[in-house]
């Protein structure tokens, strides 16, 4: 995809010296070209050499030398120049393919010429060095391969053998990373003709050095023999490579992007530039322009992404010293630090650069996008399959045609005057179902200008949106189009913000606008009955009817306040506010809009950092939310944002705590907040319990159910009272003061392994188990610690494995047996822990603050103690311990995990049994507890 450019004279030390070594010069480098490779200084120490060295060994050995000296500062002189120039990336890319062109013939030089030299050569006797592939291409990254094709007219002879396997090892010496082939050209018509792949190589190849004659002669020969014919074959098998690579990389918005084969990056310009060549034969892009392919505009369009992802490319490879194509978090902010980006306003420079990425990568989709139809037009590329059996031609409304099977626009003047079929064009290809023009897309886009103040205030303007929203069961369909063309932030200019805005963390998969497009398509997924089994309480209560435009409008607008320094939910609120009855919504409505943005994170919140078993937390969300059927509204809300967050982010561990969470606060709201009392709950759970304990004596019972404290009653289940009841019964049994009962189940409605664990009471129980299940690799996502009236403890732990997964049975008895050893002293965590509580290298890069507070309020017995901090293996160890070692109480501990940020709520009681209202003993506390972050912040960095 060479760009035209101007080429520059080659300043070497002697430029009209006729090396055979000189590269040929084809456009500016990023640094003088005699800095980057100097030809006749080159030759001048080969020559030397050959002249001193007694054997070939010794030459090829000097030569290798000679060779990595200039390659090194070639290298370091074109690393330079880019730290200084961060985003040329064509004269990079040229520079490398300038030096690597300067060391190949160098090595074909010393290979055929002092090596292997022939005097008399036969014409059977010639060699062609070609460049293939990217190399070929001129495109160049810091650690490209080197595809090499060596083109012999007849069967490869004992000379040219010689002279590849010289040529070769001197490269391989080198630590080039080599593709190469020895062919005729009989040989790369049959195989380019076989396969798609070398077929695309050889479009793009480019003689180095050898024989031109012999590369002239393949050039004409493919050109006439391979390129001619078989057009649709070549497209079809391209087109199918790129949908096959775009499954396997995954969409567009993914926050860890692929930048050479994701979809938006350059291998789907070199597939749009593949097939301009291999059709029209052009040598540029450039040159679809007068070919009618592209408009200057998208010409520039194409330019400026490309320019921007190789640039990125690049700088990744120089970040890793390696051919990284994956821009993880970790070198991400390696990348936006290299190319300028800085923090500004409640941003860091990292996502600044993500936006700008993302923004590249939805370009160069809209400009695949025009460039297919275009050749469809040409009745080059054939119809989908489906669409040639099915030829149905859906009936329009006036003022549109079908053109390929596409919705397209019949006159451009008429459609432009009415603004609002810069709208009703996105209803009419939802109401068909078919896909826009592109040539009508390109209509909309550039007159944006259009949608100004009067059209967003027009009654039908507003009409014709909420229809888009609530009328034709697929909204997600027209809103990421919308989004993608500027429809979407011209009709709501508060939306621009946030669209291919990256969050840098390692909770959500998507940028800002896709994360909420993805929620809406939860939605109506929901409300069609397709999610009926795994989501009953949202599907129940969308079937039993809520106000769904007050719904979709809340979730478009839930994260519109984000990327600013004020909270998001309260700016976010602000913004609802003025947007709301813009978009028709009556007062009503646009005030319950303004509060599920609000308070869009409440429900998340209390499942996730509460304990919901307490009944002041139920009664406080109850107070909070008000009425049923804002309950109603902001489950279904809360269950669609967290499901848009990512395709692994939902699971039933959330799903039961939110579950459970709205069962409750309806009954609170239906039958009264005195109902949820501690009591109350007492009494079912003892009597369920004598139920299931049927065969148990009535002393038995009556011991079991009156050795615990209220707390126990209400904050576990059924199941769970079942599992301890017998694990106490053992002990007791057993006489044995120092025993440990410890037994661990799948819990498959958590998604989770339960672990309880029974023993007699002594200080630290809650660390050291905890420690023993971190050395374990165990992920805790629920505790509660529980003791009894006469001197045991009973701790339920829930966990999961390092994918967030149920431990499979078969690990269950050396997990249990890792945890017998350290609750007995034979492992001790805080050692071993050492060597395992790391951080691994890509989660480095995120900053998270630690964050303590103190409440009083939201427990009825225990102070509340959340710490929102960094998250790493040992981290609740190490907080638990603190906590010990303060004669702190841990009754329950909450943990919801966010990516890379971790929230861990204690409740807990002084050794006296009360709250922790004293701020001096709060902020010892909190002192005590920052110090044991640190340390092991600094144990996970060493």
């Amino acid at each position: 995809m060479t760009l035209p450019q101007a080429a520059s004279p080659a300043p070497d030390s002697d430029p009209d010296f006729p090396s055979p070594l000189r590269p040929e010069l084809k456009g500016p480098l990023i640094r003088d070209p005699h800095l980057i490779f100097d030809p006749v200084a080159v030759q001048d120490s080969i020559r030397t050499a050959a002249m001193q060295s007694p054997d070939n060994g010794a030459l090829r050995a000097e030569v290798v030398r000679i060779l990595r000296a200039a390659q090194d500062a070639g290298r370091k002189e074109i690393a330079t120049g880019f730290a200084e120039q961060p985003f040329a990336a064509r004269p990079l890319t040229r520079a490398y393919t300038y030096l690597t062109d300067g060391i190949v013939r160098s090595a074909l030089y010393v290979a055929g010429e002092l090596l292997h030299p022939q005097p008399n050569p036969t014409s059977g006797q010639r060699i062609a060095v070609i460049a293939v592939g990217g190399y070929g291409r001129g495109e160049m990254a810091p650690f490209s391969d080197v595809d090499l094709l060596f083109l012999t007219p007849y069967k490869v002879t004992g000379w040219a053998e010689s002279v590849i396997e010289s040529m070769l090892y001197i490269l391989w010496d080198l630590r080039l990373k080599i593709g190469h082939s020895t062919r005729t050209i009989r040989d790369c018509l049959r195989l380019g003709a076989e396969d798609s792949t070398i077929c695309t190589a050889m479009l793009e190849q480019r003689f180095l050095a050898g024989d031109a004659e012999l590369a002239e002669e393949l050039d004409g020969r493919l050109k006439s023999d391979l390129f001619k014919g078989g057009e649709r074959d070549f497209i079809e098998a391209k087109l199918a490579e790129r949908d096959e690579r775009h499954i396997k990389q995954g969409a567009r918005y993914m926050v860890e992007p692929n930048v050479k084969e994701g979809k938006g990056g350059l291998r789907d310009l070199q597939s749009l530039y593949w097939i301009a060549k291999f059709i029209y034969g052009v040598q540029d892009v450039a040159e679809l322009v007068p070919l009618g392919l592209f408009r200057p505009e998208e010409f520039d369009t194409f330019v400026q992404a490309e320019e921007f992802l190789w640039a990125v490319r690049a700088h990744l490879h120089l970040v890793t010293g390696r051919p990284s194509e994956k821009l993880t978090f970790d070198l991400q902010v390696e990348v936006a630090e290299r190319m300028g980006y800085e923090d500004r306003a409640g941003r860091r420079g990292v996502e600044v650069f993500m936006q700008r990425y993302f923004l590249e990568a939805t370009r160069v989709g809209d400009l695949t996008r025009i460039f297919l139809t275009k050749l469809e037009a040409a009745h080059v590329k054939s119809a989908p399959l489906l669409e040639r059996i099915f030829r149905r031609r859906p009936k329009t409304r006036a003022g549109y045609t079908v053109v390929n099977n596409r919705l397209a626009v019949a006159d451009d003047r008429k459609f432009l005057a009415d603004k609002l079929n810069l709208l009703r064009i996105f209803e009419e290809a939802l109401r068909t179902g078919m896909l826009i023009h592109p040539d009508a897309m390109r209509l909309v886009t550039a007159n944006l200008h259009l949608i100004d103040e009067e059209t967003r205030n027009d009654r039908e303007a507003q009409r014709i949106f909420l229809d888009l929203l609530l009328k034709h069961g697929n909204p997600e369909r027209a809103l990421r189009r919308m989004n993608e063309l500027g429809v979407l932030s011209a009709f709501i200019p508060e939306f621009q913000p946030i669209v291919a805005m990256m969050q840098f963390n390692m909770y959500h998969s998507y940028t800002v606008d896709e994360h909420t497009i993805q929620c809406i398509a939860q939605l109506a997924q929901i409300e069609r009955g397709e999610l009926i089994e795994e989501l009953p309480v949202a599907s129940s209560i969308l079937k039993t009817g809520v106000n769904r435009k007050v719904l979709y409008v809340a979730l478009l607008l839930h994260d519109i306040g984000k990327g600013r320094e004020q909270d998001h939910s309260i700016l976010g609120a602000q913004i609802a506010r003025k947007v709301a009855p813009r978009l028709g919504l009556n007062k009503a409505d646009s005030e319950t809009v303004e509060w599920l943005v609000r308070y869009h994170l409440l429900m998340s919140d209390m499942a996730q950092k509460r304990d919901i078993a307490d009944p002041r937390t139920v009664r406080g969300f109850a107070k909070a939310v008000g009425s049923v059927k804002r309950l109603d509204l902001l489950t279904v809300l809360t269950v669609c944002d967290i499901r848009g967050v990512g395709p692994t982010t939902w699971n039933n561990w959330k799903a039961t705590l939110l579950r459970a969470l709205h069962a409750e606060t309806r009954r609170a709201l239906e039958t009264g907040l005195e109902d949820l009392s501690r009591a109350n709950r007492g009494a079912e759970a003892k009597k369920a319990l004598r139920k299931a304990l049927a065969d148990w004596s009535k002393a038995d019972l009556k011991a079991e159910t009156a050795r615990h404290y209220d707390p126990y009653w209400q904050g576990l289940n059924l199941s769970t009272h079942v599992e301890f009841a017998g694990m106490l019964k053992r002990l007791e049994e057993g006489g044995d003061p120092g025993a440990v009962e410890i037994r661990l189940h799948p819990d498959e409605d958590r998604d989770a392994t339960r672990a309880c664990f029974a023993m007699a009471d002594h200080p630290g129980i809650f660390a050291r188990i905890a420690g023993a299940l971190a050395l374990a690799g165990a992920n805790v996502v629920d505790a509660r610690s529980y003791t009894t009236k006469d001197g045991f403890v009973t701790d339920a732990f829930w966990i999961q494995d390092a994918e967030g997964h149920p431990y499979e049975a078969d690990r269950l008895p050396r997990l249990t047996q890792l945890i017998h050893k350290t609750l007995g002293g034979e492992v001790v965590a805080r050692d071993a822990l050492v060597s395992r509580d790391k951080v691994k290298k890509r989660e480095r890069a995120f900053r998270v603050p630690t964050h303590i507070t103190f409440d009083n309020e939201g427990s009825e017995i225990y102070t509340i103690i959340e710490v929102d901090t960094r998250d790493r293996p040992g981290l609740l160890y190490d907080l638990a311990r603190a906590m010990a070692e303060a004669n702190v109480y841990i009754a329950n501990a909450v943990i919801a995990t966010y990516g890379e940020q971790v929230v861990d709520t204690f409740y807990v009681k002084d050794m006296f049994g009360l709250k922790y209202h004293s701020q001096p003993k709060q902020r010892a506390l909190e002192a005590r507890l920052r110090k044991a972050i640190a340390a092991g912040v600094e144990r996970a960095a060493s």
